[in-house]
């Protein structure tokens, strides 16, 4: 409504004519609005209009390069798996596709350029820029001052949202997610061995990132990427293999977030956060894998009915929720007895369930001790566990466990194939008098021990209401990890602006980076390059690839001077990487 809107009405309603009866009503009312507008900033009535259009929550994601505003994959599949979520609360949302070029690299000049400039010079940083100062408007210059914000970007949307957070008002973001982000930053990922290949000093932001080799990539990194105001308000996922934010090269992964299921698992953390924010009940049920292992050995005689009994209930409400469950009983291999499949997660439906339940019986048993350190890994091994649920493996037992045990599977071994897995929480129902001995084994899988004499509807609502998100980090064995490698590296000095370079290589292609500017790739094993500034000590860099994976780079300076063979590779000049 324009500012003189009273005023035009008061004026059309005394010029000439102010003795009017019928005109006195509306001389009074815009009098009286005329007056509230001069004496407060906005008015009264904007402040009303104001905050009737303002919503609790705004959603916005920044897109990828060359993706259409609106209609892009990204956006639309980051809205969809969020909107679910939060159809099932009271509150009043928006989702904003955010407004700013993502402008196109499928232009030569403009993908040189954005790995030149390291994305923050030329077209491509300009591009960013205007996503950044964007963002601030939305959020700071808001005059919606109780909205609360949750950002998310992909790609070249991910570089304005990791740029971005150090200049937004963290007391209105509840979460700011990054999806194949070119500029993370994982300090745990840098050396020969990094601390994340041994599961150490993750950093808290990050969410998904299989590799444990990822540092930092292509187009280098913002530091520090999480702004201390924004702990725990901050998530960054990295796909396998990711060409632009993993120490891998696959293009293709870098445009499977969709297909890979990394914007649903978004969703989830995302929505808990924004139920907090709120102070309101998290009514979302993930999808369950839920496997239930029975200790069938004699002593559980007195205790088995009780077991079948929850059991059946977290398999009736894992199963109306849309989850999947398995069923199994052990014994101690002592029996001679391998873990009993009664049905499986393929299997498994209300009435199988059933039907395995009435042929669990008790028997066997002697020693104290069962096996269900060898039960636990054969059946983790064994079950098609879905991607991206929440997996449990349910234990109702009255016994400790071997550790070793006979066949000598170890506790580490179950904790380390829980975790590979996604993790596999474990759950042990036992009693009170043994809880102790199963405490470190749920702690390490995240899972828990449930006394037998409570009350077990407690354990089925515990697990129904759980969701997890998939795994930080992968596991890798660093000592038997085979990476490509350069060898018998050879520079020679042809001028004062060119050299020659020849190598030897384990991997199938070589990256050829000047000055940490990525001048291409070859499948070659010589290059000259052409055009080097001699003012400066220039540094050339060869990174050895193979068909998923970058090795150790070898770094060259051209003070060598070595013979090389007669092919050349004639290299364009670099432009100036200059920052607007």
């Amino acid at each position: 409504m324009p500012k003189n809107f009273w005023q035009k009405i008061w004026w059309n309603n005394i010029k000439d004519k102010p003795r009017r009866k019928g005109n006195l009503k509306y001389f009074w009312l815009a009098s009286i609005m005329l007056l509230v507008n001069i004496l407060t900033p906005a008015g009264i009535f904007m402040q009303k209009v104001e905050a009737i259009n303002c919503p609790d929550l705004k959603i916005i994601f920044a897109r990828g390069s060359g993706e259409k505003r609106w209609e892009d994959q990204s956006y639309l599949e980051f809205k969809s798996e969020l909107e679910a979520k939060l159809e099932l609360t009271h509150l009043n949302y928006e989702f904003l596709d955010l407004d700013y070029p993502a402008i196109d690299i499928a232009n030569i000049w403009t993908l040189l350029t954005a790995f030149v400039g390291r994305g923050e010079a030329y077209d491509f940083g300009a591009s960013v820029d205007s996503g950044i100062k964007s963002l601030m408007r939305e959020i700071n210059d808001s005059s919606c001052k109780n909205t609360k914000f949750v950002i998310g970007g992909y790609s070249q949307g991910a570089m304005v949202v990791s740029k971005a957070v150090q200049y937004l008002r963290a007391d209105r973001l509840i979460f700011a997610a990054t999806f194949g982000d070119p500029k993370i930053y994982l300090p745990e990922g840098f050396g020969a061995m990094p601390d994340a290949c041994r599961g150490a000093n993750l950093s808290n932001y990050r969410i998904y990132v299989p590799d444990c080799r990822a540092y930092e990539e292509m187009l280098g990194s913002y530091r520090p990427y999480q702004p201390e105001t924004l702990i725990d308000k901050m998530g960054t996922w990295c796909n396998h293999t990711d060409i632009l934010c993993s120490s891998h090269f696959s293009i293709k992964s870098h445009t499977s977030y969709v297909s890979d299921g990394l914007y649903a698992d978004a969703s989830k953390l995302i929505f808990d956060k924004v139920t907090k924010a709120f102070g309101i009940e998290n009514n979302f049920v993930s999808l369950h894998d839920t496997a239930i292992l029975i200790d069938s050995t004699g002593s559980m005689s007195s205790l088995i009915d009780k077991y079948k009994k929850e059991a059946l209930n977290l398999a009736k409400q894992t199963l109306e929720n849309g989850g999947r469950v398995a069923l199994y009983d052990y014994r101690d291999i002592k029996d001679e007895y391998e873990p009993k499949e009664r049905c499986n997660f393929d299997t498994c439906n209300l009435e199988t369930f059933k039907k395995g339940l009435n042929e669990i019986s008790t028997d066997g048993g002697g020693d104290t001790s069962e096996s269900l350190l060898s039960a636990g890994i054969k059946i983790m091994k064994k079950l098609n566990w879905n991607r991206g649920s929440t997996k449990s493996v349910v234990v109702l037992t009255d016994a400790d466990y071997h550790n070793p045990d006979l066949d000598g599977t170890t506790f580490d071994d179950v904790v380390a194939l829980s975790k590979k897995i996604d993790p596999v929480n474990f759950y042990f129902v036992v009693p009170s008098s043994i809880a102790s001995e199963y405490a470190a084994l749920a702690a390490a899988t995240d899972g828990d021990v449930i006394a037998s004499t409570s009350d077990l509807s407690a354990l089925t609502s515990t697990i129904i209401s759980r969701y997890d998100s998939l795994p930080r980090v992968e596991d890798f064995d660093v000592d038997d990890e085979v990476l490509p490698e350069i060898t018998n590296s050879h520079l020679e000095k042809l001028s004062e602006s060119s050299v020659k370079i020849a190598w030897a290589t384990t991997g199938t292609q070589t990256m050829i980076a000047l000055n940490d500017y990525i001048l291409g790739v070859t499948d070659g094993n010589e290059i000259t390059i052409n055009d080097l500034d001699p003012t400066i000590n220039n540094m050339v860099m060869l990174i050895p690839l193979n068909e998923s994976r970058r090795g150790k780079s070898v770094t060259l300076s051209t003070a060598n001077n070595t013979g090389c063979g007669d092919l050349e590779i004639a290299v364009p000049k670099v432009p100036n990487a200059g920052k607007r």
